[in-house]
């Protein structure tokens, strides 16, 4: 897979997760499927908070994913903090995946292979 297209790929899952977080953040009934999926229907306050700060997160990923890659003008670091912060990522995202696979809720277990994919991209573009 090119740099180019792991970046794509990993920045489009990354929205994908980010999207369900803005709907959680909002009080969307998809407790079981979050946050160790220990909350039947919408998310307790605090947790509907931290979907809204996973949510800048996820865009400062992104950002830094593309900007790695070279696909956007601008950066959120020094350019020279790029490659050790994707590593830091696909990392992250590695052990979201394990986290994802243990959780109890099997309806959670289902981002598993979404995380593990976006740090496998990460990690390529990481690389290059």
């Amino acid at each position: 897979m090119s740099l180019e297209a792991a970046a794509f790929v990993a920045v489009a899952l990354i929205g994908l997760v980010a999207l369900f977080q803005v709907g959680l953040a909002a009080g969307a009934p998809w407790g079981k499927a979050a946050w160790g999926g220990r909350n039947e229907g919408t998310l307790p306050k605090r947790l509907r908070i931290a979907s809204g700060f996973s949510v800048l997160f996820l865009f400062l990923a992104a950002w830094v994913i593309l900007a790695t890659a070279g696909l956007v003008a601008t950066s959120p670091v020094p350019v020279s903090w790029l490659p050790p912060i994707t590593w830091a990522l696909a990392a992250y995202f590695a052990l979201g995946a394990v986290m994802n696979l243990i959780s109890p809720s099997r309806v959670e277990r289902l981002w598993a292979p979404i995380s593990l994919i976006i740090a496998v991209s990460a990690g390529i573009v990481a690389a290059g």
